[in-house]
């Protein structure tokens, strides 16, 4: 059995891969080394952008642990073109997961991305990405989750994936 803790980043100041925290962000950074306090955790892996190592960077200050970049937690690419309705094309997206739009990605090529970084976690670590990328993982474990359950994410929010050969829970662990 494998436990992994999903972490969503905390509020940042824009979308860009080069946002970074919020002063209130900030402060949940600090919540989120609190919530750890008592959980073991053996390494830390992070989205490459700023919001996500920021979000994470007081939790391996406290435990003297580095953070590990991965490429493959980045946000999904919903499309290069702008899309004004792009809610629409989220909650789309979440009923058909081959659907792709210009320039993007398919909520399963993402999903599977990220999943790829869970199959190679060790246990006990935790895992630093982003809202839409979040969900769609909850959803390829949890089929139930859906549009709604993505937009209820809060800023941040933990799951935890408890691993036992082909069968992974998901439970949310941030209130």
């Amino acid at each position: 059995m494998r436990k992994l803790h999903l972490v969503r980043h905390c509020k940042a100041a824009g979308q860009a891969p080069d946002a970074v925290l919020t002063a209130e962000g900030r402060q949940q950074a600090e919540t989120l080394t609190a919530f750890f306090k008592e959980i073991e955790i053996s390494h830390i892996i992070s989205s490459p952008f700023t919001r996500a190592i920021q979000s994470i960077e007081p939790l391996s200050a406290a435990r003297g642990l580095s953070i590990q970049i991965d490429d493959r937690l980045a946000e999904r690419v919903l499309s290069t073109k702008d899309l004004p309705d792009w809610m629409d094309k989220i909650e789309q997206s979440f009923n058909d997961f081959e659907l792709k739009f210009e320039g993007g990605e398919s909520a399963a090529e993402a999903a599977d991305r990220g999943a790829a970084v869970l199959a190679e976690a060790p246990d006990n670590a935790v895992l630093v990405t982003h809202g839409n990328m979040m969900g769609l993982l909850l959803k390829k474990f949890e089929e139930a989750y859906g549009f709604e359950e993505w937009k209820a994410l809060t800023n941040p929010d933990v799951y935890v994936l408890t691993i036992e050969g082909e069968k992974t829970s998901v439970k949310r662990m941030w209130k």
